[in-house]
């Protein structure tokens, strides 16, 4: 396997962590109305980041990852959104939600960065 592949092997690898991690944090948050809300928003867009970077690895163009990855990127923030929400209200006790946030975190600052090298290397090779 490739240096690149490996790294964009590891990449999916953390995605699917993440989506296994928030389908856990999603387990532990209450059987109530605010808790069933925020728990189906979190699993909709905390799931979808992996599954939308499978979609970017078989990309036709650059453009075509540029975009894929930007829908991955605002699903990742999306994400962050809930989890700020579930730690705010509080809805979980604990640090449950501190370790799915530092790693949704890192995540966007991959993300964001695949996406500016994409973009640049799109600028040189045009």
């Amino acid at each position: 396997m490739t240096k690149n592949g490996s790294k964009e092997q590891e990449l999916a690898n953390r995605l699917l962590r993440f989506a296994v991690l928030v389908v856990h944090l999603g387990a532990a948050l209450p059987k109530s109305e605010i808790g069933n809300l925020v728990r189906t928003q979190l699993l909709k867009c905390g799931t979808s980041p992996g599954a939308n970077y499978e979609e970017a690895r078989g990309a036709e163009s650059r453009s075509d990852f540029i975009h894929k990855m930007g829908i991955v990127l605002k699903e990742l923030k999306e994400s962050r959104y809930w989890l700020k929400v579930i730690e705010e209200v509080p809805l979980l006790e604990g640090d449950q939600v501190h370790s799915v946030s530092v790693e949704c975190e890192e995540l966007i600052a991959i993300i964001a960065k695949s996406i500016f090298t994409a973009r640049k290397n799109r600028n040189i090779c045009s």
